[in-house]
């Protein structure tokens, strides 16, 4: 087994285009993904496949291929635009004798880079850990086996097995780390809704724009470059409207195919998204790829169970387009569902103010349920929220809830219940 490189920054690309849709990933997008991680393009490969190779990937003489151009090139990582399996990955490092990376691993790598605060660098270490843990076999062969001969023999657990028992250790102390800045989070949201300020979260492609508005809204500094995943870490500033101050949040960007692992360790981070009153799902109007992009966020959206909430689109970067002006389009209900508008520029921010001004405008819903004895779970849902305005038993043993909850908050619920809550209703009415 050759000696594993270190990440070196002349990377080899390699993208193949399958036939099956849901295996399909962007050229473009690797390249700004590579140009993102501080690497160097010195070569592309590019082929058309049906279904991946068990053992490259690519097939055997499309690794030979690469192998050929990483030697011409004297490159010292390949970068796949897919996902690659252990195995692949392994074999792959032992024909081009230097080493190969996927997709998952590529990003994870950004993040790292990207990550400034405690929160950030604690879930970014998780998402690593979780990936490595699948992978700790891949580049060590003295891992594969305990060592043998004469005084080496003997009871214990190999080193393969240490190290999976320590990573699992090492994850477990990092999920109750990010579980108290999870609680931290959860205080500081039930005093926004104790004092009646909604949430206004920015979600979007990444390089979409979402930090450059975000800093021309609220006149702020939060970093912001041409370049994917420039922001990681969130950021709350509080927005100034003429009805009233609301909270604006800027997340993490999105991309096609979010790996799992970062969807799972940053959950506490996109709870910002997940109970905001409002998304601002901001688009660049001027990427040709727009409607796919935006698909794609749709999409992890639904995978955070955050599709429910109410959303603004806002057409970005028309400063790029030919005459095209700040305007706002309106629904047959007279409704704000697109704002198209220039960050760049500071163009058109006044009428995004003004949607959503119309938009935050909240409907509390004033219900009286009977929650029966084995339905208990479901009253700290609504302690969480600070809802409760009374609560009585009756002699069954049923709990009897007064309670006010704004809608967007009772359809999550519902939804969470799927749909249980709605059984225990005694007289629903809507206070404007």
């Amino acid at each position: 087994m050759f000696d594993r490189y270190e990440a070196g920054e002349d990377a080899v690309l390699v993208h193949i285009d399958f036939s099956d849709e849901d295996r399909r990933e962007d050229l473009v997008e690797l390249q700004l993904l590579v140009d993102s991680a501080g690497a160097r393009q010195v070569g592309v490969i590019t082929a058309s496949r049906r279904s991946p190779d068990r053992k490259f990937f690519v097939g055997s003489g499309k690794a030979d291929e690469i192998a050929a151009l990483v030697a011409a090139t004297e490159a010292n990582v390949v970068i796949f635009n897919h996902t690659l399996s252990p195995a692949q990955e392994r074999n792959l490092e032992v024909v081009c004798q230097c080493r190969v990376l996927d997709r998952t691993t590529l990003i994870l790598d950004i993040f790292a880079q990207r990550a400034r605060t405690y929160e950030g660098k604690l879930q970014v270490e998780l998402a690593q850990l979780r990936h490595m843990s699948t992978r700790l076999i891949r580049g060590w062969t003295h891992l594969e086996r305990q060592k043998g001969g004469i005084g080496m023999r003997g009871p214990g657990e190999t080193q393969l097995e240490t190290d999976r028992r320590l990573l699992r250790g090492r994850i477990g102390n990092i999920n109750k780390r990010l579980a108290k800045v999870d609680k931290q989070r959860e205080q500081s949201r039930r005093a926004r809704r104790r004092s009646d300020l909604a949430t206004v979260s920015l979600v979007g492609y990444t390089n979409a724009g979402k930090s450059t508005l975000f800093n021309s809204l609220t006149v702020s500094e939060v970093y912001a470059a041409d370049q994917l995943f420039a922001t990681l870490d969130p950021t709350l500033r509080k927005l100034d409207l003429k009805n009233g101050d609301v909270i604006l949040a800027d997340t993490v960007g999105f991309i096609r195919h979010l790996p799992h692992d970062l969807v799972a360790a940053f959950k506490a981070t996109l709870q910002e998204t997940r109970e905001a009153d409002l998304l601002l799902h901001i688009v660049d109007c001027h990427d040709e790829n727009m409607e796919d992009n935006f698909e794609q966020v749709q999409s992890v959206l639904k995978e955070i169970g955050a599709e429910e909430i109410p959303q603004l689109v806002v057409c970005n970067k028309i400063d790029l387009l030919e005459e095209v002006n700040p305007r706002i389009d309106y629904d047959d209900e007279g409704v704000p569902r697109r704002v198209w508008v220039s960050a760049q520029q500071q163009k058109g921010l006044d009428l995004i103010k003004e949607a959503i001004n119309v938009m935050v405008g909240k409907v509390v819903l004033e219900l009286s349920l009977r929650i029966p004895a084995n339905a208990g779970h479901y009253l700290g849902l609504f302690y969480r929220l600070d809802v409760i305005q009374q609560k009585a038993y009756d002699d069954l043993g049923n709990c009897i809830l007064s309670v006010d909850i704004i809608e967007a908050d009772w359809h999550r619920l519902l939804k969470q219940s799927d749909g249980e809550l709605g059984t225990f209703i005694i007289e629903p009415s809507i206070v404007e």
